[in-house]
């Protein structure tokens, strides 16, 4: 990887974003560190070749409204609502802003890996985060590789 340190983006980012919305364990933050890399290297902040997808975690605008639309209004919910709200300093959601403020990105990104229906993998299994990533993630039709992403799960996991 080149570019930013990946143990600052944990502590700068990633914490603060995961302690906004109440999921920084050890597991959320690693799939999180990990996810980023995966899908940006932490580089590129507007999907190549002109794909729709946003920040460092490459979300698509669909998949953030569809988030806040369907997912967050629930009551259980508010809690993690509230959280991405003070992400957002006072502006309205918007997938756009994954790119501008990247602990928002991976609040968001946290939120979309809580709503998968299957438990995450434990915090030090980069394999089985590598997996969980692709078919909740990524999902089957998206270029991401299980066995090519380990390493960078294991480097999450490591920072």
């Amino acid at each position: 990887m080149t570019g930013l340190n990946l143990s600052q983006i944990k502590r700068l980012w990633i914490r603060p974003a995961l302690q906004a919305i109440g999921l920084d364990d050890p597991a959320h933050v690693n799939i999180v560190t990990g996810i980023g890399l995966v899908e940006s290297g932490y580089v590129w902040l507007e999907q190549l070749h002109g794909g729709p997808a946003r920040g460092f975690w490459q979300m698509e605008p669909a998949s953030h409204d569809d988030i806040w639309k369907n997912s967050l209004p629930a009551p259980c919910r508010s809690k993690i609502a509230s959280g991405l709200n003070r992400l957002l300093y006072g502006q309205p959601h918007s997938a756009d802003l994954m790119i501008a403020l990247p602990l928002y990105g991976a609040g968001m990104c946290a939120v979309k890996v809580l709503l998968a229906p299957e438990p995450i993998p434990a915090a030090d299994d980069a394999a089985g985060q590598a997996r969980y990533h692709k078919r909740w993630y990524n999902s089957p039709l998206g270029a991401a590789s299980v066995m090519a992403n380990i390493s960078d799960f294991q480097a999450a996991i490591t920072a």
